[in-house]
């Protein structure tokens, strides 16, 4: 695109949460609005404009410029002072901590700021608007037939359970392994599947994660399987009965909603964005991270009663139609470019 009207710079050339938002979030907001994503790692699909042209833009015209990182907004900030581009900065925030000084000075230079959460927004020292992430409806969908896809996947036949994502302590990858050698003693028919990547630094905690199940006699019930291609994850969520989010630290957490968008009740930590996924009992449980006796209670009170899970499973994905369509997240996020264009 040679002269878009709202820029959403990727900054990062090693796949991350935000490369993940812009890659999923401009393709749909190009219908409402020219829209381009700008710098390294981002999928050849997607409209991009280059870094190197950024300085060279016409000066007249209005843009935004929706930054997600540090880096993002100085660069806005250089371009709209150095090089006198008319930019609207736009920041958003996930992020569940204090922020520095220097944080706090770049966010006071924006013209607005989003918060993925109203956890988020607790954060902030400025108003801030709240627009919650939401998923492709399309892309994840319960199973017409769950026996089927796991015959498929050769998977066992009784209750399973997921954790996904990158396998670390962080995430609570081993909470989730603990939490499952508690539910196989208390149950005949668990199962278990961690899938993930565990990058270099991680490996030995992936490597200890196994030889505590090998140890526990339950190589069979709890499987570590490898990550698969986005196109294929669906698949995965499908076979489950219940998905565990574990982690200790999230900036918001997608994997609860895609396991929901297709069937699946959540039982999380109280971290990220989850508390106001999973709102209701009767769509799973939250707990607090780090307790693991807590995590597999909840799993339990689940798994123990296959009417209310059956349930919860038609209700969860009538919440996540309901409040997490990625098409409402994309609109809501054109509608304030629009403002900030109008100068309203």
């Amino acid at each position: 695109m040679s002269d878009p009207r709202v820029i959403a710079p990727n900054l990062k050339r090693r796949l991350s949460g935000v490369t993940a938002t812009i890659a999923r979030l401009v393709p749909l907001q190009v219908q409402w609005i020219d829209i381009a994503a700008t710098g390294p790692g981002l999928p050849a699909d997607i409209p991009h404009i280059a870094l190197g042209r950024l300085p060279f833009l016409p000066r007249k015209t209005a843009r935004v410029w929706h930054a997600r990182r540090n880096t993002e907004m100085l660069l806005g900030l250089i371009l709209r002072n150095i090089f006198r581009l008319r930019l609207k900065l736009l920041f958003t925030s996930a992020s569940q901590r204090a922020h520095t000084g220097y944080t706090k000075w770049l966010i006071e230079k924006m013209d607005a700021v989003v918060a993925t959460s109203r956890k988020t927004a607790g954060y902030m020292e400025r108003d801030a608007q709240v627009v919650m992430h939401g998923i492709n409806l399309q892309d994840f969908v319960p199973p017409q037939d769950k026996t089927s896809v796991r015959t498929q996947l050769g998977l066992p036949e009784g209750l399973l359970l997921g954790c996904y994502g990158r396998i670390r302590h962080q995430k609570g990858t081993d909470a989730f392994v603990d939490a499952m050698i508690d539910l196989c003693g208390r149950f005949d028919d668990v199962h278990g599947i961690v899938m993930g990547r565990a990058t270099e630094k991680h490996t030995t905690f992936l490597a200890g994660l196994k030889d505590k199940v090998t140890k526990a006699g339950l190589s069979d019930r709890i499987l570590f399987m490898p990550e698969v291609t986005v196109d294929r994850i669906a698949e995965w969520y499908q076979v489950l009965d219940l998905f565990i989010a574990p982690q200790r630290w999230e900036g918001f957490g997608l994997t609860p909603l895609e396991a929901m968008a297709c069937g699946v009740p959540v039982v999380a930590t109280d971290v990220g964005a989850f508390s106001e996924i999973v709102t209701d009992p009767s769509l799973g449980h939250v707990v607090e991270p780090g307790d693991i006796p807590a995590l597999a209670d909840a799993a339990a009170d689940m798994l123990s009663d296959p009417d209310s899970l059956a349930r919860s499973g038609n209700a969860v994905r009538a919440h996540v139609e309901q409040n997490f369509d990625i098409n409402r997240e994309a609109k809501t996020l054109v509608a304030l470019y629009e403002r900030l264009l109008s100068g309203t």
